[in-house]
């Protein structure tokens, strides 16, 4: 899940598929896409994993990764722009062989500046910057009081 803001400060939230590469987060988006303008406009942004609630074992508890985030959106016709479009095609396939000719799309790089991860009840953690997957205890939180 992305979440943006738009022109007058208001959260828009929509999913799109992604990639990571080097602790970078990496969507290709439609300049038709809400998030392409928002993005484009304002660089702040987040990003949300969230396990399935099929296979939750409490729904209270579902695991849970969020990152803050700077967009940038990246130039089309580069170097970069073919790695990610190759490595984008490979993940995803057909549909992309058929997007990555269409000039509106554009991949926009999500780089992290901080996040957390909640991995069930009392498992609150903060995640490193440099590594991005690296837990961290939170310190001077008590937890929930009765």
């Amino acid at each position: 899940m992305i979440s943006s803001l738009d022109e007058h400060n208001f959260p828009f939230t929509s999913y799109a598929p992604f990639i990571l590469k080097d602790n970078k987060f990496y969507v290709y988006l439609s300049s038709m896409a809400k998030h392409s303008h928002n993005l484009t406009k304002n660089k702040n942004s987040s990003i949300f994993f969230i396990e399935d609630e099929k296979e939750c074992e409490n729904i209270f508890a579902r695991k849970r990764v969020v990152y803050q985030c700077t967009t940038n959106k990246l130039a089309r016709d580069t170097k970069e722009f073919n790695e990610l479009i190759s490595i984008f095609e490979d993940k995803y396939g057909s549909t992309v062989s058929m997007l990555k000719d269409m000039k509106d799309f554009s991949f926009f790089e999500f780089e992290v500046i901080k996040g957390e991860a909640i991995l069930g009840f009392g498992k609150a953690y903060n995640l490193g910057t440099e590594n991005i997957f690296e837990l961290k205890e939170r310190e001077g939180l008590k937890g929930h009081q009765k």
